[in-house]
């Protein structure tokens, strides 16, 4: 029924009006962010998802952090440990020099003096290998009674880091001299064990390096398949967003002029009064 009091028309296009500028403005703002959630309204378990998600990403990044920063530690441990065991196999080098009884008791003592100052030098190099200033082979950092590094998501995910002592006095060559033949001999059987311990130390950075090595590539893994999924459920879908905005964009400009059309209505129902 025709009436100039109450513009139906004008009221429903201008109500469809709305819905699709509602429409227009949510496709333009997913298509800028590039997100299809933009609002938790968009799709509230999704976002739920998404956010769990982003944080473990966001965790494995600083993981993949830390094991580089745990491989550098350990890198730098096994080149201080490198350094004690060539000095050891110098020593032993002395010791053996020493122990032949060709050589004179006055020589001994020339060879006692580089000898002496060798084992000074392990303990140079065990307190002046450090990181982060701390010194990693002379038994006084927290490594060597282990430290745990985070390399995942929750806080199970660790590896302990332990760096045994490699000083002269824990190497058990502190007392050692080559200024006698008998203690040249000595010498030699405790350089032995010394060595081998330098070697089991060395070869357990080793093998802690490796697990290291093995985790930051499954942590590349494990971020790289987050990110798809993660991709999966909140990035838009380009081409199907255009589509809904170009809709929207049609029925926008149809509202318009509907509600135009509509508002002329009443002037044209006066006509008939005349």
């Amino acid at each position: 029924m025709p009436a100039i009091t109450t513009n139906t028309a004008a009221n429903s296009a201008v109500r469809y009006l709305n819905i699709n500028s509602q429409q227009e403005t949510s496709a333009l703002s997913k298509l800028s962010s590039g997100s299809r959630i933009t609002s938790a309204s968009d799709d509230a378990a999704g976002l739920a998802i998404s956010t769990r998600i982003s944080s473990d990403i966001t965790t494995l990044q600083q993981a993949a952090t830390n094991a580089a920063q745990a491989t550098s530690i350990l890198q730098t441990a096994d080149g201080g440990a490198s350094n004690i065991s060539d000095i050891l196999a110098r020593m032993k080098s002395l010791a053996s020099e020493s122990a032949s009884g060709t050589v004179s008791d006055s020589s001994r003592g020339y060879i006692n003096s580089e000898f002496t100052q060798l084992k000074g030098e392990i303990d140079s190099i065990a307190s002046g290998t450090r990181y982060s200033s701390q010194s990693l082979l002379d038994g006084s950092s927290v490594f060597s009674s282990g430290v745990s590094v985070l390399v995942g998501s929750t806080a199970a995910d660790t590896i302990t880091i332990t760096l045994s002592s490699l000083t002269a006095s824990s190497l058990g060559v502190t007392s050692l001299g080559v200024d006698t033949l008998a203690n040249a001999t000595a010498a030699l059987t405790a350089l032995d064990s010394a060595i081998d311990t330098v070697s089991s130390a060395r070869a357990e950075i080793g093998a802690q390096e490796s697990r290291f090595n093995f985790s930051a590539d499954s942590i590349s893994t494990q971020t790289q398949n987050l990110q798809s999924a993660n991709s999966a459920i909140k990035d838009v879908d380009i081409a199907a967003e255009q589509a809904t905005l170009s809709s929207a964009e049609v029925k926008t400009q149809a509202a318009v002029s509907a509600e135009t059309a509509a508002n002329q209505m009443p002037q044209y129902l006066l006509k008939l009064l005349g």
